[in-house]
């Protein structure tokens, strides 16, 4: 198996969040979000993404989500789904993701993979992913 990493930025178009559950006695508030976004680099493609989000009163979030990205990889064209776990600390998002095994079509198909992401809050996310083909 040949592992080839594939780097990149996120520019996210639109981002959608919908509070569905007030904190109690002072605890985080739990949002949805949805977000569209733009695949530059090693990975070219468009992005919709849910997220759960947990948002505390501090500015501080920690969050869950699922991405059907449309698009290319070396070259190859298809669909393929990111899982994502990540947090929001002192203005900087991070986080990692893994290919959902399976969710590869097109060219894609068999893809696997794992990386992650970092970008400065309202700022371009820099992108990494290790991926192969099954």
């Amino acid at each position: 198996m040949t592992r080839t990493t594939a780097t990149g930025t996120i520019e996210v178009h639109t981002y959608e969040p919908t509070p569905y559950l007030k904190g109690a006695d002072g605890g985080p508030d739990l949002v949805k979000i949805e977000v569209t976004e733009q695949f530059r680099g090693d990975i070219e493609g468009e992005g919709v993404v849910r997220f759960l989000q947990t948002s505390f009163p501090d500015g501080a979030a920690s969050f869950v989500g699922v991405e059907q990205v449309t698009g290319s990889i070396g070259g190859r064209h298809g669909t393929f789904v990111l899982q994502d776990a990540g947090t929001l600390r002192d203005s900087v998002v991070s986080g990692t993701w893994f290919v959902v095994p399976g969710s590869g079509t097109g060219d894609l198909t068999g893809l696997r993979g794992e990386g992650g992401f970092t970008a400065s809050l309202g700022q371009n996310a820099e992108i990494t992913l290790d991926y192969w083909f099954e």
